[in-house]
């Protein structure tokens, strides 16, 4: 029973492990642009997707287009980083920030042009999926002709999964923090609940130096002051339609530096005067005021500075003098893809890869992000002790059986005129057992260990009383058991005759009779066994030739 339970455990725990649940796999994707980074230097192992940005728009033929000088670049993109992670998924994105899709997605001939492009370039090049980032969306017939779009596009590629047996092509797009463009226009969400496989939520840029007078936390989980966070955004999305594991939850791997109007005044909603860049001694080397990650850790260790962690707004920030900025640290990156988890969020992605400082917030996102090893360490966690106990309780159990059979086993020395025992329906007979005085009384037990349970190989031979086995006492003593059939005529009163007779009639030149057994209701004659002797003719009529 214990070896089952084992069994039934080690089942479980396999099945847990290789299927642990008919979710998707959990989503750490991340973004690179074209040529900005060696594709041979990436943590591949610390991603499950990576997105190469950006294929662009033939405005005259309304085909997909890679720049001559991103080419090289594109076409090494899957080969180089599968080398180092076979398992890694690679997407190509098409569009950006700047893209206008308003002409192409407002004729069908052009948006047919669009899609068999963009499927047979991703499969020259090798990528497993195309990603739509066209956030820009101004008119309701943009939003309408937007559904058309992501519906032909899906009906192409299923077409061309079918008809080519490949793989099928991965859909998605990027998509802001909210689906509302404004009070009466929204994204297209039914349309993208049928037809792609996720969404990017660009939960970044809420505030922007260039924008703003006041310092802000650009990419706020949380906003207690006004709708202008993530979780805001996230909700809408749901309440609009849109199912939670549709949804990738995207992570600004960049801040941005605010110049102080008053440096003494550092905290969110602090006046500022624009973008801290390097006119205006910051480390922002753009217009716009954003900060890489590790141009942010850079800055910061030159000038010794301490960063703030705001667990209301999860951010983190600093200040150097005039210069303040905004950003996701680790303790920020680690809070969010928390809430993503908790949200059932289908995963994350980050913009930009290499804005990442030696691999400290990709780690730091990893960690958390990872559902099936953290899965597999609490299935060991909870299945190793009850393996264990269920061992050992194995153990002891085989033991004092083991005990048990042996103690059984044993043959009980009292004569029959010392036991008190008496067989089932034998009170009649109490004369029994004082009758053979020099008879030895053996359990079933006994006898049962001693054939290995009436093992048909031990069977000698079978005559009209009932079958005839050989056997081995513990203490090493062979016998030749002789057992009344159950179908047999002899009752009761013939096999007390025999044992009777049987025990007068021992003698030096006669196979000796050892004992009886008469437990739960069985009748057997345990004789000595004597190899090619006289016990065959003794036990009524058996032929010699049963002996071995």
């Amino acid at each position: 029973m214990v070896y089952k339970i084992i069994i039934v455990l080690l089942y479980i725990f396999l099945c847990l492990v290789l299927h642990p649940t008919k979710a998707q796999t959990w989503i750490k994707a991340g973004y690179l642009l074209g040529g900005e980074f060696p594709l041979a230097d990436i943590n591949t192992d610390l991603y499950t997707h990576l997105i190469c940005a950006f294929a662009d728009l033939n405005s005259s033929s309304y085909q997909l287009s890679i720049s001559s000088a991103n080419e090289q670049y594109f076409s090494d993109f899957t080969n180089t980083v599968k080398q180092k992670n076979p398992s890694i998924t690679t997407l190509l994105s098409v569009g950006g920030g700047n893209a206008d899709f308003s002409s192409m997605v407002n004729n069908s001939s052009h948006r047919k042009s669009f899609i068999d492009s963009s499927i047979k370039v991703a499969r020259l090049f090798d990528f497993q999926g195309l990603d739509f980032s066209w956030v820009s969306v101004e008119t309701s017939s943009d939003i309408s002709n937007m559904a058309s779009l992501y519906e032909e596009w899906r009906a192409a590629i299923d077409s061309e999964t079918r008809n080519l047996s490949q793989s099928q092509l991965i859909l998605t797009a990027s998509v802001p923090y909210s689906p509302h463009i404004s009070e009466s226009l929204s994204f297209p969400v039914d349309s993208m609940k049928e037809n792609l496989n996720w969404v990017h939520v660009m939960a970044y840029d809420y505030h922007t130096p260039l924008r703003d007078r006041l310092t802000g936390a650009h990419a706020a989980l949380y906003d207690p002051d006004s709708n202008a966070d993530t979780d805001y955004g996230i909700g809408e999305w749901i309440n609009s339609g849109l199912p939670a594991t549709k949804m990738v939850l995207s992570l600004p791997f960049y801040g941005y530096a605010w110049t102080l109007a008053n440096p003494v005044n550092n905290a969110i909603g602090a006046r500022a005067n624009g973008p801290a860049n390097r006119t205006a001694n910051g480390p922002s080397e753009t217009k716009d005021g954003d900060v890489s990650y590790k141009d942010i850790r850079k800055y910061i260790q030159e000038h010794g500075a301490n960063t703030e962690y705001n667990a209301t707004y999860v951010v983190n920030y600093c200040t150097v003098g005039a210069t303040w900025i905004c950003f996701d640290d680790v303790q920020a990156v680690k809070t969010k893809v928390k809430y993503a988890k908790e949200k059932k969020l289908l995963g994350y992605v980050v913009w930009r890869v290499p804005n990442d400082d030696n691999w400290v917030l990709s780690q730091a996102a990893n960690s958390i992000g990872n559902r099936r090893k953290n899965r597999l360490l609490l299935i060991l966690i909870i299945l190793i002790p009850i393996v264990a106990v269920v061992v050992l309780l194995g153990a002891v159990s085989y033991y004092f059986r083991t005990t048990k059979s042996k103690s059984k086993g044993m043959v009980q020395k009292q004569t029959a005129k010392e036991s008190k025992s008496k067989p089932k329906g034998t009170a009649a007979n109490g004369d029994f057992y004082s009758g053979v005085p020099n008879l030895t009384v053996y359990a079933f037990s006994a006898i049962e260990v001693a054939t290995d349970g009436f093992l048909n190989e031990n069977k000698l031979g079978e005559g009209g009383y009932g079958p005839v086995y050989k056997g081995m006492l513990p203490d090493g003593q062979e016998i030749a058991v002789k057992k009344l059939s159950k179908t047999s005529n002899q009752g009761f009163e013939e096999f007390k005759n025999e044992v009777m007779l049987t025990a007068k009639l021992q003698h030096v030149n006669l196979v000796r009779l050892l004992g009886f057994c008469m437990d739960r209701e069985e009748h057997m004659l345990i004789y000595e066994y004597l190899p090619n002797k006289s016990l065959d003719y003794y036990l009524y009529g058996l032929p010699r030739s049963c002996f071995a």
